[in-house]
């Protein structure tokens, strides 16, 4: 018979400021409870003031993989999370600006608990902290979901993908799952404060694999390249 093997949590001994935001945060007892509640009451306000509909969902594979998709709305992160299912929803991990959602220990208890995102630093992201993502997702089975433009779209229009986003997938057999999420800017564009009752719809589309490209710059700016094309494909007519 097998043993079990057991390995130390990745944030074992950190104190409880500098969990929250640790990028090798684990939920444990109490924040699997929370997620799990936090889940089932998005699941419900998506479907009762959005209607979330979703075609394409068989596309998903089993974790890990990553999602991509356009970015307009504070709702994004939300609906796509709402649309996953099983053991793909239970790590399920947003990948959120740090210096919007972990600038205080209420907003970062949060993002962490609740959302279960993890933090990327626009201005201040190390390379060590991209190989301690990129590991997590390949070796715990995680799901990423990033929104590669970096920011909100102001007026609903997608901008160009960053290259970043390569830096998780490149030369690497985990997929990317593109997707275009319909109407979130138009419920919650970024110069309203609360979001309003309306449809949103999110397309699925078919992952992508990148274990061909090479992972240095060039190889990001391809993955970036493919996977903006492949969202924009996605786009109602």
């Amino acid at each position: 018979m097998t043993g079990w093997k057991l390995k130390p949590a990745r944030d074992l001994g950190l104190p409880p400021a500098e969990r929250l935001r640790s990028h090798g945060r684990e939920a444990g007892l109490v924040g699997t409870l929370l997620q799990g509640a936090w889940r089932r009451l998005v699941r419900l306000y998506m479907a009762a003031m959005h209607r979330l509909s979703v075609t394409g969902r068989e596309n998903l594979p089993a974790p890990p993989f990553v999602i991509v998709a356009n970015h307009a709305s504070h709702l994004d992160a939300l609906a796509v999370g709402a649309a996953l299912r099983g053991p793909a929803a239970r790590r399920a991990h947003a990948l959120a600006a740090g210096d919007t959602f972990f600038t205080s220990h209420a907003m970062a208890a949060f993002a962490a608990y609740a959302i279960n995102a993890l933090p990327v630093w626009r201005r201040r992201t190390r390379p060590k902290d991209l190989v301690t993502l990129r590991a997590r997702l390949e070796e715990d089975g995680l799901v990423f979901i990033l929104f590669p433009e970096g920011t909100r779209s102001r007026d609903g229009t997608m901008a160009a993908f960053q290259p970043g986003l390569g830096a998780f997938v490149a030369g690497s057999a985990v997929p990317v799952v593109p997707c275009w999420l319909e109407g979130a800017h138009e419920a919650w564009p970024p110069q309203r404060r609360w979001p309003r009752p309306g449809r949103l719809h999110l397309h699925i589309g078919a992952p992508l694999s990148f274990a061909e490209t090479a992972q240095d710059r060039e190889g990001w700016v391809q993955v970036a390249q493919r996977c903006e094309a492949a969202v924009r494909a996605l786009a109602p007519r």
